[in-house]
């Protein structure tokens, strides 16, 4: 996301760092989920990420139609899914790497 971002709108923190204690919510909600804000607003989940293609040309698209609640909707359905399989999916990428 970071080289698509070549006007530099998006900022990005390591909630996982020394710092990000700066955010008005808990540190264990912070790592949770996603988390990103725009216009002054703290957004979560599938909103945060539609904020971010809002902010990437290339997105854009994608985040200003999930400014609908219908795939707003969808969208979290779908990204409280995968929170699911974020665990396994990340042992995985740990265990491919370590060889």
């Amino acid at each position: 996301m970071r080289r698509l971002d070549r006007r530099g709108k998006i900022k990005f923190v390591d909630a996982a760092k020394a710092g990000a204690d700066q955010c008005p919510i808990d540190r264990s909600q912070l790592l949770a989920r996603f988390h990103a804000s725009e216009d002054g607003r703290l957004l979560s989940g599938a909103a945060a990420f539609a904020a971010m293609w809002r902010a990437v040309p290339l997105l854009r698209p994608l985040g200003l139609a999930a400014r609908m609640p219908f795939v707003l909707r969808f969208l979290d359905w779908g990204y409280r899914r995968f929170l699911v399989f974020r665990p396994k999916i990340q042992r995985l990428v740990s265990e491919r790497g370590a060889k």
